[in-house]
């Protein structure tokens, strides 16, 4: 027992930069509070003690905003930042190293009995009010970007965002968030929808970026091979506000 508070308390530091002091997580974290009292309620519920278990729920979610079912599973070192809002359904399964913030859901799509909501497998991460939804996988290593609505397996090691959400593992999306991100603006939690035409713009436009430079440093190439020197007269191509397309989006 004490040996996994240890742990819940270590993982803390190395994902919260706030925390300061070993008393301040254990009285002032409430996913730590939460977890804590999650793992008396899921022995009352293995038991046999129904009745306790969903008290003792319903008491942790009084206290700290973070409802946890007694009957999902939540494996080591697992830690929800913040924590107003979460909610982890009856049938959830969450292996280790996981990470929640605020505002996340795993939820279900069905009121049939049986596993009906998610499962997340090691390591994975779920940004502030994204909601997963249904028995689904999201595998190890994956990450959910904030105010996702996931509802089908992610792969390992893959980034789902919008709403629906996409999966990002294509290498034309991975070059378009390089490119988002070298520009001082991210895409991130973006969805690309075709009935949402500012999306679709701003990733014509992030696709125009990329293979615009494709060209140009094509054409340097071949301008340097025939000894036209270029390095200096476009050394200044890059610079511009790296705020700019962040406020004409705005």
């Amino acid at each position: 027992m004490f040996s996994r508070l240890r742990e819940d308390i270590s993982c803390v530091f190395e994902r919260d930069p706030a925390a300061r002091s070993t008393w301040e997580v254990l009285t002032c974290y409430p996913g730590v509070h939460a977890l804590i009292l999650h793992r008396f309620a899921h022995v009352c519920w293995s038991a046999g003690l129904k009745w306790l278990g969903r008290f003792v729920s319903h008491f942790a979610r009084w206290l700290t905003g973070i409802e946890i079912h007694p009957g999902a599973t939540i494996g080591r070192r697992f830690f929800i930042d913040h924590g107003m809002g979460v909610v982890i359904g009856e049938t959830a399964e969450i292996g280790d190293d996981c990470t929640l913030y605020h505002g996340v859901t795993l939820g279900g799509t069905s009121w049939n009995k049986g596993k009906r909501h998610p499962t997340l497998e090691q390591g994975v991460v779920i940004g502030a009010g994204a909601k997963v939804l249904g028995p689904i996988t999201v595998a190890a290593g994956a990450k959910v970007g904030s105010n996702a609505v996931v509802v089908r397996d992610v792969p390992p090691r893959a980034t789902a965002v919008g709403i629906p959400a996409r999966i990002i593992e294509s290498e034309r999306d991975q070059v378009r968030e390089e490119k988002a991100e070298k520009m001082g603006f991210s895409a991130y939690a973006v969805t690309r929808s075709d009935d949402d035409p500012l999306s679709v713009a701003l990733h014509g436009l992030l696709d125009h970026a990329v293979e615009t430079d494709r060209r140009i440093e094509a054409l340097v190439r071949r301008l340097e091979q025939s000894g036209v020197p270029c390095s200096d007269e476009l050394a200044t191509a890059d610079k511009f506000d790296p705020k700019y397309l962040s406020k004409i989006v705005d």
